[in-house]
């Protein structure tokens, strides 16, 4: 049933009765269990609200784990929403086709870019901790992750390397080395996880998806007044926390995809 509601052909985003409005919603912990599938009665409530009006998702993953989360083995998961917005948005998808996409090197340039790295090389080769492994900077699309142990490294030597570094600060004071060695650069550094921080442009979370509705104003017409955006990690310091206090949305923090539907039958009498 799922499949072939997912499938079924749905009003032009200009026709749908409920005018000017779109929701978007986070994946983990708001449409899926973390890391887990959708259910297929989430699937069902999404195809219903997509008649009403228009309907993303906003993930920091990539395509890939969002369609292995969303999607099905017969349907991609850019037929399942309007709005596909991966990497917070840095690669955007419209009703199927692509817009335009951005990425970390192209924005800072490469120059500056080598610098950044070559920084964070050497800052690496001089501290010392009691154990290393490899791959001490990944270069994602969006951002790039930093870890003074390396993202090679065990479980076993994660839980060691963070009681280590919640000891001795290895990162906070790697941050502020960055910060003092690159204050013009327009650089966020957020420290997540048990090894690594990230290193991205200022404002590249998830508000700046929201470029991407306001330019649809000029594709079909539809200028997007009313935005619902549905997230788990609204608290200050969680990925869905901008967005969600951004005053061009309207925020609805959720504790779980149960939830999430609850909400989405009161407000649209699904």
């Amino acid at each position: 049933m799922a499949h072939a509601e997912a499938a079924s052909v749905y009003p032009p985003l200009e026709a749908r009765p409920v005018k000017n409005t779109i929701c978007l919603f986070d994946v983990d912990g708001t449409l899926t269990p973390a890391r887990r599938d959708v259910a297929p009665e989430m699937l069902q409530l999404l195809s219903a609200l997509r008649h009403k009006c228009a309907i993303g998702f906003v993930g920091g993953s990539d395509l890939v784990k969002q369609q292995e989360q969303l999607g099905t083995p017969s349907i991609p998961v850019t037929g399942l929403f309007d709005f596909c917005f991966a990497e917070n948005g840095l690669t955007a998808i419209r009703l199927g086709q692509p817009l335009a996409s951005n990425s970390f090197i192209g924005w800072l340039g490469q120059t500056k870019y080598k610098e950044l790295v070559n920084f964070c090389l050497r800052y690496i080769a001089d501290i010392d901790i009691p154990e290393k492994t490899g791959t001490f900077v990944e270069f994602r699309n969006g951002m790039i992750n930093v870890s003074p142990v390396g993202r090679n490294a065990s479980v076993q030597q994660r839980h060691d390397y963070e009681k280590y570094d919640l000891e001795h600060k290895i990162r906070a004071n790697f941050v502020q080395a960055l910060k003092g060695k690159f204050p013009d650069y327009g650089l966020t550094y957020s420290i997540g996880g048990q090894i690594s921080f990230d290193v991205f442009p200022t404002g590249w979370d998830k508000t700046y998806c929201l470029q991407h509705l306001k330019a649809e104003k000029d594709i079909s017409g539809v200028d997007y007044t009313t935005i619902h955006f549905f997230g788990d990690k609204t608290y200050k310091g969680g990925n869905d926390y901008e967005i969600y206090e951004d005053s061009r949305t309207i925020g609805h923090s959720v504790k779980s995809p149960e939830d999430t539907m609850t909400i989405l039958k009161e407000i649209f009498e699904l």
